[in-house]
Parts: structure tokens; C-alpha cells; sequence
């Protein structure tokens, strides 16, 4: 096994929040991505490695993994890389981590197990806010009520999204809500399901939404039934109510586009003053037959 980490989609937000832990942790991170134009500045400012590849040609992905021992995937929509970066990870014996929190990535890799482990390789997506700290909490909750039939997970987040989460979401607008029923995974209308959460500070509005957990959780406790609600004010609740009435109109190339452009004028993340006032509060619930 090599020990050169990769970091994929170099040039992101999250990416260059990693790349400075790892370089004040005394690693040298191999560079890489899908645009030379936009990584050369970087590797030429932090002085690392730099590799150029698509990662939908399979022989330049084992080509450029052939000498690294840990891939970071940072490039989202993860739904357009994993699947690919994960696969030349089996192939060249690389543990593969993501920061994706995309259920569709997590059920395609967790299809993959079994060979990933005849290569001796790791893989686990999600390794950022979804889905860690929830997957500990739903972990713990487990072991407090054994034979949990049903979880419930929810959170508020205190702070705004990075350009990359914020594309995905855009991507994602028009399919709705997702929850986990008898152990499938089924689609269900955006803002569908509505309850009023305690964090802690008293009860808010918060929706059912599309979260990883909703995966992950699956994976790591064996609940059956599962969802996962976000904190959202009224605008918001409107706003997914009506993505899932119209979703023609949400899910139109047109549509798409000018809220990317919105995202594109915007920052691209929190900055450091902001990630330090940031904060995120979880919540969870199981219950069982009884």
C-alpha cells in the first residue's frame, strides 16, 4: 500500500479547506481534478503534485492511482465522479473517501463491498457533516434501544452552504423527498412529511428531505424505517413544496441555469470568521415495536 493522498476536485471550497489541514499536519496531498486551468494556480501557490484526468476514462484513473494509497473525492456532484474514482480505487488498491452526502452515491458504492473488500480496499463516502456526526448519533441511539423499528434523524444547520453543496442541491431540486420504509428506499413528494423539532432552544418547523442518512443509517444500524427532517422556515417549506408540484419547472435546463448562475455570484463558502460562528444541532429518535 502507497501513502500518497490524493485530493480530487483540488480547486473546491471544502478541498481547500482540507489541503490547508493537511499541509499544516506535515502531509504533501497530490493535487488533482478534471480542469488544469483552474488547479495549476493552486499547485503552483502551495508547491504540491498536480495530476490532470477525467474520471470517465477508466485507464486514466488507474493510471493516475497506480502510486496513491488514499483518494479524497471533493469533486461533486459526487453522483458524476464516485462510481468512477471508487471503481480505479478497487483496481489499483486505494481506499477511497468522499464528502458526498448524495443517497444515490452511497447505495452505488455500498454495492460495490464486496469487492472492495477482496482488494483489501476501503471505501467510505460521506466522511464530512453528512454523514458523520449523524451516523454516530443514529449508532448511539441504536445501541440504547436494540431492536429500534424506526429513526428519526434531524437537524438545523446555523450557517450557509459551500458553492459546491449549493450545486448539488440545484441538481437535486426537482426529485423530491426520500425516505427508508421496510428497509427501501422510496421517493416521496419535497416537504411531504412536516413536524415541529426541539433542538433545544424549543420547538421549530422543520421537513423531510432527501439526506444521506437515509442510506447510510441503513448500513450501519439495520433500522428498517428511516427518515431525515432539516430545520426550515416557512419560505423554504414553500419553496420545496412547490419544486415537487412542478417539478417539469424546477427540473427544466432554464431553471437549472439561473440558479446556478446565482450560486456562481456568490461566494464560494463561509469564510473563516463565519465557520468559526458557525455551528450545526442534531437530533434524534428511535422507536420500536412496542
Amino acid at each position: 500500500m502507497h501513502d500518497d493522498i490524493m485530493i480530487y476536485g483540488a480547486n473546491g471550497y471544502t478541498a481547500g479547506l482540507i489541503i490547508e489541514r493537511a499541509v499544516a499536519a506535515g502531509a504533501t496531498p497530490v493535487l488533482a481534478g478534471r480542469t488544469e486551468a483552474t488547479l495549476r494556480p493552486l499547485a503552483e501557490r502551495t508547491g504540491l503534485a498536480l495530476r490532470v484526468f477525467p474520471v470517465d476514462d477508466a485507464y486514466a484513473v488507474a493510471s493516475n492511482l497506480h502510486d496513491i494509497g488514499v483518494v479524497i473525492n471533493c469533486a461533486g456532484p459526487f453522483v458524476r465522479t464516485a462510481t468512477c474514482l471508487a471503481a480505479g480505487c478497487v483496481r489499483t488498491g486505494a481506499h477511497y473517501l468522499d464528502i458526498t452526502g448524495e443517497i444515490d452515491v452511497f447505495e452505488d458504492l455500498a454495492r460495490m463491498d464486496h469487492a472492495a473488500a477482496a482488494a483489501g480496499v476501503m471505501l467510505m463516502p460521506g466522511v464530512g457533516f453528512d454523514v458523520v456526526p449523524s451516523d454516530c448519533l443514529a449508532a448511539h441511539l441504536k445501541r440504547r434501544l436494540p431492536d429500534a423499528t424506526r429513526l428519526t434523524l434531524a437537524f438545523q444547520a446555523l450557517g450557509s452552504p459551500s458553492h459546491g453543496t449549493a450545486t448539488t442541491m440545484i441538481e437535486n431540486l426537482h426529485r423530491g423527498s426520500r425516505i427508508r420504509a421496510d428497509g427501501r428506499i422510496i421517493a416521496a413528494p419535497a416537504g411531504f412529511a412536516q413536524r415541529n423539532i426541539d433542538f433545544g432552544r424549543g420547538p421549530v418547523p422543520a421537513m423531510c428531505i432527501a439526506w444521506g442518512d437515509v442510506a447510510t443509517a441503513y448500513h450501519s444500524t439495520g433500522i428498517p424505517d428511516i427518515a431525515v427532517y432539516m430545520a426550515a422556515p416557512l419560505p423554504l417549506r414553500w419553496i420545496s413544496q412547490a419544486a415537487s408540484a412542478l417539478p417539469g419547472v424546477t427540473g427544466s435546463a432554464m431553471v437549472r441555469k439561473v440558479l446556478q448562475r446565482i450560486v456562481d455570484a456568490g461566494p464560494a463558502g463561509p469564510d473563516a470568521a463565519a465557520r468559526r460562528r458557525g455551528r450545526s444541532l442534531l437530533w434524534g429518535e428511535v422507536r420500536n415495536g412496542a
